[in-house]
């Protein structure tokens, strides 16, 4: 007798089908993983941000309203950004109604990427940081602080 090697056509559906299951349950949570560290990315630069704007009052006592200018450790100067992204280029960053004695800074969900609808983040000057979740307007009625 001559012995068969090789896997049938019904085993080799099996292994799809198993194959197919798993997918659809990692790549949901692989893009979920994605939007909430992309969010802790723009949370660390938002509190890096901030830091800069303390450093600027200190010297200064007055914050500067540019996210982009040059850092020169005054208030006529900026935050140092090359651009008014995150690193990651996922969230818009802007100063959103600052004025010498206050701030708040805002990362908004760039649109049409995969953080769209994820929902503003912000900090202001008196440590009051929220998220506003799937309002990119950061219009929520309830944030969620963080």
């Amino acid at each position: 007798m001559k012995t068969q090697r090789g896997f049938s056509l019904v085993e080799l559906m099996v292994a799809l089908v198993i194959v197919g299951i798993l997918a659809a349950i990692a790549i949901p949570s692989f893009s979920g993983y994605q939007v909430r560290s992309a969010r802790a990315v723009a949370q660390k630069e938002l509190l890096e941000m901030a830091a800069s704007q303390e450093k600027i009052y200190l010297n200064s006592s007055a914050y500067t309203t540019s996210v982009s200018a040059v850092y020169n450790g005054q208030s006529g100067g900026g935050l140092n950004r090359t651009t008014e992204k995150t690193s990651d280029g996922r969230y818009d960053l802007s100063c959103n109604g600052c004025t010498a004695q206050a701030f708040e800074l805002r990362a908004i969900p760039v649109p049409g990427s995969a953080q769209d609808d994820d929902g503003c983040i912000l900090i202001r000057e008196n440590g009051l940081r929220q998220w506003h979740q799937g309002s990119d307007a950061c219009a929520a009625a309830s944030p969620i602080a963080w």
